[in-house]
């Protein structure tokens, strides 16, 4: 990392990328809130991920029409289409956007202003988001600001829970991104926490605006709500676990103290859904994955049961779930759950 930005006026320059795959239903839209900005990018690209030969073909009409650059390339995933992105530009900063939400008209002139030019260390600004639903109509005008702590200043509150950095409200210094080699392409979920964990670890620093930047449109087919996130979330743990051993030496027990409380409610929680659902259409989405969300709960279990330092309080619980998880019993688990309220309440 560089040690001083020297004399010289800091390049703001800014890139935008937006990782596309078959989303033509949503693009014009998303471009649209690009090329109006108040302050426009030095760079736009939209990077085609391998979309049917229907949808490349309307994005480039699109894109004909509205005056933008797009990258083809064989589906890799979100993260790999974005870092391809990226290598084709030049811009101090990058930003990124999803096909299916859309900046505010100043996002950029705000994360810009965010930026601390005397920072030698500086490596990203971020904001926070509206929630709207899939037509874009405004759920929420707070997003992010309440539910995590901001800006990142603790390694321990970045393990324990979501860090609530979305890189659609995210504007990232180019040596930044480069420094820790960008998206780790194999994460379909929880990439964004894992990218700006690293660049955390590398010494640089971030900054938070109060203010929303974009317009978060979340949807039946977003990622947030599918199987690739209980594949993605599995993954990241298992990283997670290899780079953050345990040490009693140091009184670290990562395991124990961050990711039991972050991951096991929304592991087991899943599994569970799957088989006792809801009238939810994302319960309903889950029973399809039953078998799969049992075994990736099983794989879970045993990674964190393999921990030496588990207390035995944790090791007894984790157990005890997952074989009556495992039972597959709609009947069983609703008596446990029968039984574990009852606990609780004669413990109160």
């Amino acid at each position: 990392m560089q040690q001083s930005v020297g004399e010289a006026p800091m390049d703001m320059s800014v890139c935008v990328i937006i990782p596309y795959y078959n989303g033509s239903r949503y693009i014009e839209r998303s471009a649209r809130s690009v090329l109006e900005q108040s302050i426009p990018p030095a760079e736009f690209i939209v990077v085609d991920d391998g979309s049917s030969p229907a949808e490349a073909q309307a994005l480039d009409e699109i894109a004909a029409r509205m005056g933008f650059r797009v990258l083809h390339k064989e589906n890799g995933g979100q993260g790999a289409a974005r870092n391809f992105g990226v290598q084709q530009t030049r811009s101090n900063f990058i930003s990124f956007l999803d096909q299916d939400d859309f900046y505010l008209k100043t996002h950029i002139e705000i994360l810009l202003d965010g930026v601390k030019r005397k920072d030698p260390y500086f490596g990203w600004v971020y904001a926070d988001l509206v929630e709207a639903d899939e037509e874009g109509l405004v759920v929420r005008r707070e997003t992010v600001v309440h539910r995590s702590e901001h800006p990142k200043k603790f390694l321990n509150d970045m393990l324990g829970k979501d860090m609530y950095v979305l890189p659609s409200a995210s504007l990232i210094r180019r040596e930044a991104y480069e420094a820790v080699g960008g998206f780790d392409p194999q994460f379909t979920g929880y990439e964004d926490d894992d990218l700006f964990l690293r660049i955390f670890q590398k010494g640089y620093t971030n900054y938070f605006v109060k203010k929303p930047v974009t317009v978060w449109c979340i949807s039946d087919n977003s990622t947030s709500y599918s199987i690739k996130m209980s594949r993605s979330r599995l993954r990241y743990i298992h990283k997670l676990v290899q780079n953050f051993p345990d040490d009693p030496n140091k009184g670290r027990f990562f395991a124990n103290d961050l990711f039991l409380p972050r991951f096991n409610r929304l592991v087991l929680g899943e599994a569970m859904r799957a088989i006792v659902p809801s009238g939810s259409p994302q319960d309903q989405k889950m029973v399809q994955y039953r078998d799969e969300l049992i075994d990736i709960m099983n794989e879970y279990v045993k990674l964190m049961i393999a921990n030496p330092f588990l207390s035995p309080r944790a090791r007894k619980s984790l157990r005890l779930q997952a074989a009556v998880l495992n039972t597959r019993s709609r009947f069983i688990i609703r008596a446990a759950q029968f039984l574990k309220r009852r606990l609780k309440k004669s413990e109160e």
